[in-house]
């Protein structure tokens, strides 16, 4: 759990985390029939362990993973996460849950204040040691819900999401960007889902911008929805390739 240590500039960081792996992967079917969408590899290392791994390195200790589909493949191919040097349990939903109902389930396993939510089918480079630091900002600001990694669209996301005004998230802007599928939260900005009911962030996320209660950052580093064969495909090249580089 985030204590209030954890606050203090220069002590170590040991915190709490959660990846969301419980969609279905409709559009990467048929990979997914009998596959979780979050063990599909990339770089010779399936989606969620490259997220687990990181996160475990940045001080993460306690890791939730929620799951639904195929979620036994996952708990097997993880373990309890003592080889990346942290402890994952396991928020096991019948059906889907959706992303604020997936984490509301959870809270029980989650218990700190403020904590990262990680989609596990996305991929990206920055090191995770800032979600700690957003963490801690958090929750130095009692006004402040959640904050969000906001991406430059990608093709597919033409539109994008939401706006930058210096550090807070709004729903306008020029340009708009992408949620990157990464954001810290506050425990109860959770509080008015249903537990058990299926709930979509988006919603919450747009009341916390009205009330301006979302700061958020634009991350400029590689970023990946891998969302379809042909960007996991391509993810995949590319990372095989720069490790070929690096390690001939």
């Amino acid at each position: 759990m985030t204590t209030a240590n954890d606050l203090q500039p220069g002590t170590p960081f040991s915190g709490t985390a959660m990846i969301l792996a419980a969609g279905r992967g409709e559009r990467m079917r048929p990979l997914t029939d009998t596959l979780p969408k979050a063990l599909l590899a990339v770089g010779g290392r399936p989606l969620i362990e490259w997220h687990v791994r990181r996160l475990a390195q940045a001080g993460f200790r306690e890791i939730v993973v929620n799951h639904a589909h195929l979620g036994h493949m996952i708990e097997a191919a993880l373990g309890d996460g003592t080889r990346y040097g942290a402890h994952l349990r396991y928020s096991r939903e019948t059906v889907a849950l959706e992303t604020a109902g997936g984490v509301a389930y959870a809270l029980d396993l989650l218990g700190a204040e403020a904590f990262p939510v990680v989609n596990a089918d996305v991929y990206a480079d920055f090191d995770y040691r800032l979600l700690a630091d957003r963490v801690r900002t958090v929750l130095a600001q009692p006004e402040c819900a959640g904050h969000l990694m906001l991406v430059d669209n990608p093709p597919h996301h033409g539109a994008g999401d939401f706006g930058l005004e210096g550090d807070r998230v709004r729903a306008t802007g020029h340009p708009l960007l992408t949620f990157a599928g990464i954001g810290v939260y506050r425990r109860d900005f959770f509080s008015g889902v249903v537990r058990g009911q299926p709930a979509r962030l988006a919603p919450l996320l747009r009341a916390a911008i009205a009330r301006d209660a979302l700061s958020g950052e634009h991350y400029r580093g590689r970023w990946v929805d891998v969302g379809t064969p042909e960007r996991l495909a391509e993810l995949d090249t590319a990372l095989r390739r720069e490790a070929a580089h690096v390690h001939p």
